[in-house]
């Protein structure tokens, strides 16, 4: 199983079974949250959420993978920081003149001709 599914499976369960919430705090778009889930729920071949009147609740499949993910999460080396572009340096600044030489008589490219 992907440590990364595995890694958003858990942050929903343990955010209230809250999804938004989850995703705010994982810093991904909602619906790949949803999407995330939906992979992890064929990978097991049972569904792992159900929604019911009170809000969402974890099958017992559920329950059991999350046990199961958060040892394996717990086994697993630190996720890789994200790099960041080292700021500094100047825009380039463009050499030519941007658009084709104007020859005489013609009218300027992509202008609109004056109306007489």
């Amino acid at each position: 199983m992907n440590i990364t599914l595995l890694r958003r499976f858990v942050a929903v369960a343990s955010e209230d079974l809250h999804f938004p919430r989850a995703a705010k705090t994982l810093d991904i778009p909602l619906a790949s949250l949803y999407t995330s889930i939906d992979k992890l729920e064929a990978e097991v071949g049972h569904p792992l959420f159900t929604r019911n009147k009170a809000g969402w609740t974890l099958t017992p499949a559920g329950k059991l993978l999350l046990i199961e993910a958060k040892r394996q999460i717990a086994h697993a080396p630190a996720p890789a920081a994200k790099q960041v572009a080292p700021a500094g340096g100047k825009a380039k600044a463009s050499k030519g003149k941007g658009r084709a030489p104007v020859v005489k008589g013609e009218p300027k490219p992509f202008k609109k001709r004056q109306g007489r």
